[in-house]
């Protein structure tokens, strides 16, 4: 420990130079910090406690990223991604599980609670890498991303019975059964905690930490709830990310989840680097050399048979291009699955060797992952193009002028369109569902398009400054949000129109530079109550 400034003066210094280097050539920073925690591992041979440090350090990376996410997902909106979470996820993780662990038992030829431990493994994902990457390119509330995420959650809450089923295996004395109790009331009782101090207490803390003025306050207020959300998890047997996760869930529930968003971004970046340093400080060069033709045919394999099942199951709920495009971001294998290879070996469940043949082959599979991710659409392309009688139509949407631009074709964007053809004015409805687009074109109406409104080129593409207006009626709130943030970089004399659910998203949405805000809540009840008082107006007559 006496060197913990030696080793983060070096992977800084070297972490940085590298980067550097690196984006000149447009390489993302993820594959930067893994070669540097390769290079200090194997050049400076620091201590195994050393090592130690830093991991206990990393993990906080993913805790912060985790916080984020869950600030990004309400209760609301977890409850509406159910079908990706609960459907989605179960059958990733089970047939994963029961495919690895066949091909571990008859291919390699390892006992059944060996094979049961790889295979279990091997189903998980990276969450740190996967969902920081669609955080940078703005995906994760992409079809896509939204399948990606929820069966990346699902995941991580699998963590915990494969964990226990590996104590299971070399505990004397405890039944399945008595596991199974004891996990599930301490599942009820941390939600339970979560749920009630984010409802009833969150709200008022932060109200009265804001009372102060001081943002240093406000700050570490936000880390004491990430940091005791994580360990109240922690304590009851679950992953700390899990806890941060709920815990950012419940701030989403406030009205101070951006401004604890936006303060905790360099904390997640810079502890997510330190993460992806520790992964590879993993590598054993050696064994590398030694196991490296094992190592390619794995790595190989486990992509291979990962992406294919993955795209298997999703093509029956989802297009075809959302499933192969969700099954590229989910073939490789997970930071977690490291965590069940080291308690596997300290149980000698698995041998050293097969240890360090699995993390390299997960370790080079995660460094893959970037390349991959940043170039999903033009692979995705090679396999499944997109309907080409969409991209030719969207083409000629540049020769619009003087037309209103219509985001969502949901009840309220046909309403609208309705009454748009009855007075002949010129409109062009975005929609990103292609299967709505489809049936539309079926039924006659050729200015719809099959495109993404949250995409600045998208907007530009049809001439959002020369447009009479631009109507937002999606359903989604982060995707209305994402729309009027790219709205407001255009021209601002671009007449913008966005319908909200509430008084404070109309806010957030008005402090974006948003002219025109509907609020359908406060529309409705203005109307209910005119329509009561014409009722009663019309009572006192009689």
């Amino acid at each position: 420990m006496e060197n913990a400034l030696l080793i983060l003066i070096i992977t800084i210094s070297i972490s940085t130079i590298l980067n550097v280097f690196l984006k000149k050539f447009d390489i993302p920073t993820v594959i930067g910090y893994v070669v540097t925690g390769f290079a200090i591992s194997s050049i400076f041979h620091f201590a195994e406690d050393s090592k130690e440090m830093l991991s206990h350090l990393a993990e906080f990376g993913i805790v912060f990223l985790m916080f984020t996410i869950g600030l990004e997902f309400s209760v609301n909106h977890l409850k509406r991604m159910k079908k990706e979470v609960f459907i989605y996820g179960t059958l990733q993780v089970v047939l994963s599980g029961l495919l690895f662990t066949f091909i571990s038992l008859s291919v390699f030829g390892l006992d059944i609670r060996s094979a049961i431990v790889i295979g279990s493994a091997l189903a998980l994902s990276s969450t740190a890498i996967v969902l920081k990457i669609l955080n940078d390119n703005n995906q994760i509330h992409s079809a896509y991303g939204r399948n990606t995420l929820g069966i990346l959650l699902f995941q991580d809450l699998a963590v915990i019975p494969i964990l226990l089923m590996v104590s299971f295996f070399t505990s004397d004395t405890e039944s399945v059964s008595i596991l199974l109790l004891e996990t599930s009331a301490s599942a009820i009782f941390v939600f339970l905690i979560l749920f009630v101090i984010g409802k009833y207490f969150l709200e008022y803390f932060f109200g009265w930490v804001m009372s102060t003025g001081s943002e240093e306050i406000f700050l570490v207020a936000v880390l004491l709830v990430v940091m005791g959300a994580s360990f109240l998890a922690h304590v009851f047997g679950f992953t700390y990310s899990l806890g941060a996760f709920i815990g950012g869930m419940m701030i989403a529930e406030t009205k101070y989840r951006y401004r604890v968003e936006t303060d905790l971004i360099p904390f997640r970046d810079i502890l997510l680097g330190v993460f992806f340093v520790t992964i590879g400080m993993m590598i054993d060069w050696q064994s590398l050399i030694h196991y490296g033709y094992i190592i390619l045919g794995l790595l190989i394999g486990i992509i291979l048979i990962k992406s294919l099942l993955i795209f298997g199951i999703l093509q029956f709920f989802v297009q075809k291009r959302t499933a192969l495009k969700t099954s590229l971001a989910l073939f490789q294998v997970g930071e977690f699955s490291l965590a069940v290879f080291a308690l596997a070996r300290s149980y000698d469940l698995i041998t050293d060797e097969l240890n360090q043949i699995m993390i390299i082959t997960v370790v080079l599979s995660m460094i893959l992952t970037p390349f991959v991710l940043k170039n999903i659409s033009k692979v995705a392309d090679i396999f499944h193009k997109e309907p080409v009688v969409l991209r030719d139509r969207a083409l000629i949407g540049g020769t619009y002028k003087d037309h209103i631009i219509v985001c969502g074709y949901g009840s309220i964007g046909q309403k609208l369109v309705k009454i748009f053809k009855e007075r002949n004015l010129l409109y062009v409805i975005l929609e990103h569902d292609v299967k709505v687009v489809d049936s539309v074109l079926a039924k006659g109406e050729e200015a719809i398009y099959f495109a993404n409104a949250a995409q600045k080129m998208v907007l530009s593409h049809f001439n959002v400054n020369h447009a009479t207006a631009i109507i937002v009626t999606i359903e989604n709130e982060i995707q209305r949000q994402l729309i009027c943030e790219n709205i407001v970089s255009f021209n601002s004399n671009v007449n913008s129109i966005v319908n909200v659910n509430n008084t404070t998203e109309a806010e957030v949405i008005a402090a974006l530079g948003i002219k025109h805000i509907i609020n359908s809540r406060d529309t409705i009840a203005d109307m209910l109550a005119a329509e009561a008082l014409a009722c009663h107006l019309q009572l006192k007559k009689e």
